[in-house]
């Protein structure tokens, strides 16, 4: 099935849209009155979920897997701008305001997403004060970290978000295998290709990582936790 994002999957599985919802409590955020219009949607990795300048046409509820956010400016040139895993939402302010996306959006591993028809939410469900508190706390949410992390560009030395960075991306098998570029890791921590590369390497001189290709492996994690300072404590 064509979508305005890449080539989405409806999965017509009820029992695991029903164990998502139950997974994350949406039945306590939107309730099952606009729940009874939920979808399960599945886009695979490097597939578009929304596109830049389109319209919204479903409020996503992201529930498993991992998406890139990237901001799309009018020269053509893209910008990372954060990443989201587990449960977050997707289409506060398109929602809210009736406008076209505002970034382009793609998994960057097998995702799962909850979907429901932002045209029904609009003319049924805009005066719900459940949905309408959700959205607020969402998009409050959203500022606030963004507000944090681009100060925390500013006020920290690269080697503090880099190694937030790596901590938020660490799994339990001690590696993290880098799913963007390092110039979109470098636009995203606010700072240069070259800076980046030099950061890395003295961080494997210290003996912190290993890098081996879009792996890197970490050697001592006490010294990675250190170095991040709680920076990111949302996932960007």
């Amino acid at each position: 099935m064509s979508f305005q994002g890449g080539f989405m999957r409806r999965i017509s599985d009820r029992n695991l849209l029903r164990m998502y919802i139950e997974k994350h409590n949406i039945e306590e955020i939107l309730g099952e009155d606009i729940l009874r219009y939920a979808q399960l949607h599945f886009f695979e990795r490097n597939e578009f979920v929304l596109e830049a300048q389109t319209k919204l046409e479903y409020y996503y509820l992201l529930v498993d897997g991992q998406i890139k956010i990237s901001y799309l400016f009018e020269n053509g040139k893209s910008m990372q701008l954060k990443f989201y895993k587990d449960f977050n939402t997707i289409g506060d302010l398109e929602l809210l305001k009736n406008i076209p996306i505002t970034c382009d959006i793609e998994a960057i591993e097998n995702t799962y997403l909850i979907a429901i028809p932002a045209a029904i939410l609009r003319k049924e469900y805009f005066n719900n004060i459940k949905l309408l508190h959700y959205l607020v706390d969402s998009l409050s949410e959203k500022l606030y970290a963004t507000i944090n992390n681009s100060s925390y560009n500013f006020v920290y030395p690269l080697i503090n978000r880099l190694s937030s960075y790596l901590v938020e991306h660490i799994t339990d098998k001690n590696y993290i295998t880098l799913n963007s570029s390092f110039k979109e890791i470098a636009q995203f921590l606010g700072t240069t290709y070259r800076h980046l590369n030099r950061t890395l390497k003295e961080m494997e001189e210290e003996l912190i990582i290993r890098c081996d290709g879009k792996k890197i492996y970490i050697l001592d994690e006490k010294r990675l936790n250190d170095l991040s300072k709680n920076l990111y404590i949302k996932s960007l």
